[in-house]
């Protein structure tokens, strides 16, 4: 009656087997034990068999080295049996002489390894024996034979076990990945609270110092600070104003100096040149010269273009110039004194800018400048690494669940039933 309802409505399909996570280390290895246990039952008699076998092959081998050729074989076969024989049975003997392991697993391959070189022997020089001895080679090729069906009996066994071993393995590398991302994700979390509590305190400190700066107009101080900041401004301008009218100067009178030294050139007044040359070094140089170095060069270089000037040598081309050498001792007065004044203005400018950088509203606002650059620096790269950090962990989160799946249909294939876990460790959030 049972066949007939199961053949109208089909068997019952056997509920799923519950299993917990964290047990299945413990399967695995039982699992594992189990194959072990298999393989060695399974292969203890095809490896005793192999074992017998090439003792048998040995005995063989050591009687056709210890017999008597046939007094009435051909004398070439003799001729061939007596070079031939000394080979095959050296070859024989390497062939059987190592000792095959008491692992399964390294048993199989040394006595396939055996097989095949006793194979290689009997085909070798043990194919000129077989007429010389042909009960004997008869009796190692069915020895070999048998060997052989031992050995497809342990490939057969050894097939099934290390699939069994491939499964395991693969079953534990799913669990220890999982294992592994719920760890990270763990030690992830605690990263990214500390690296909120990190953006927290940075973005409290930016708030701190924006609150200072727009303080900042408020402090008794200020006053003082902008008015140092403007009288600095203002003495820069003079300074500016200065320089550019001591350089217009300067231009014009080079211009001039080397239209004198190119004709001090001509008329090989070696003296004339050379103080022609130091003048312009010193109008020309990006560098402030001494006043004194200055005076004493333009002394020497003027009279020389007033010379040459009062020779028509040189001709002025322009307002400029002839305001410049219209009369030399002036010119030479002016500059020495701009230069002078511009000696000053520097050192008072430094003075003024010194005095401002120590004034402390300078100091606090530039401290502020330098902590905010600094801070807002570290905080877009606090920010870059919790976003990459957040998409790694909603990654793993969602390799979990797949690597979980993939570990169910692991051990539904290892133990042969539908599974389904009993517990929901470890989380995947």
């Amino acid at each position: 009656m049972r066949a007939f309802f199961n053949r109208i409505f089909g068997a019952k399909e056997p509920e799923p087997l519950p299993i917990a996570f964290g047990s299945i280390p413990g399967m695995l290895d039982e699992r594992e034990a189990a194959a072990r246990a298999m393989l060695k039952e399974q292969t203890r008699d095809p490896e005793q068999n192999i074992r017998n076998g090439i003792a048998q092959l040995q005995l063989i081998v050591n009687a056709i080295a210890g017999s008597e050729h046939d007094p009435e074989i051909h004398p070439k076969l003799k001729s061939i049996a007596k070079n031939t024989l000394p080979q095959y049975i050296r070859a024989m003997n390497t062939a059987m002489a190592k000792e095959l392991p008491n692992d399964s697993e390294e048993f199989y391959p040394a006595a396939v390894e055996c097989v095949k070189n006793c194979l290689n022997s009997i085909r070798g020089p043990g194919r000129y024996l077989q007429i010389v001895f042909p009960d004997e080679m008869k009796a190692s090729r069915k020895g070999i034979d048998t060997i052989g069906r031992e050995i497809n009996a342990i490939t057969v066994a050894l097939g099934a076990y290390r699939k069994e071993m491939a499964a395991l393995s693969d079953a534990r590398s799913r669990y220890a990945a999982i294992i592994s991302c719920s760890e990270d994700l763990a030690k992830a979390a605690e990263k990214n609270q500390r690296s909120r509590l990190r953006i927290d305190e940075m973005t409290g400190r930016l708030k701190e110092i924006g609150q200072e700066m727009a303080a900042m107009p408020s402090d008794p101080g200020m006053a003082q600070f902008t008015e140092m900041k403007s009288s600095l401004h203002q003495l820069t301008v003079q300074l500016e104003e200065k320089t550019r009218t001591y350089a217009a100067l300067s231009m014009t009178a080079s211009h001039v100096l080397r239209k004198a030294e190119k004709i001090a050139t001509k008329q090989k007044h070696n003296d004339e040149i050379a103080f022609l040359k130091h003048a312009m070094a010193l109008l020309s140089d990006h560098e402030l010269p001494s006043c004194t170095e200055l005076n004493t060069a333009l002394a020497a270089a003027c009279p020389v273009v007033e010379r040459m000037i009062g020779a028509d040598e040189i001709v002025l081309k322009n307002k400029e110039e002839r305001a410049v050498f219209a009369e030399t001792g002036r010119f030479c007065i002016d500059m020495v004194q701009i230069c002078s004044d511009l000696h000053a203005q520097e050192d008072t400018c430094r003075i003024a800018h010194e005095a401002l950088d120590a004034h402390p509203i300078h100091q606090k606002t530039g401290s502020l400048e330098r902590e905010k650059v600094q801070l807002e620096a570290m905080l877009k790269k606090e920010r870059q690494s919790q976003t990459e950090l957040t998409e790694w962990q909603q990654k793993t989160q969602e390799r979990i669940p797949v690597l979980r799946d993939e570990l169910k249909n692991k051990m539904e294939g290892i133990i042969g039933r539908t599974v389904q876990y009993s517990d929901v460790f470890p989380e995947s959030a």
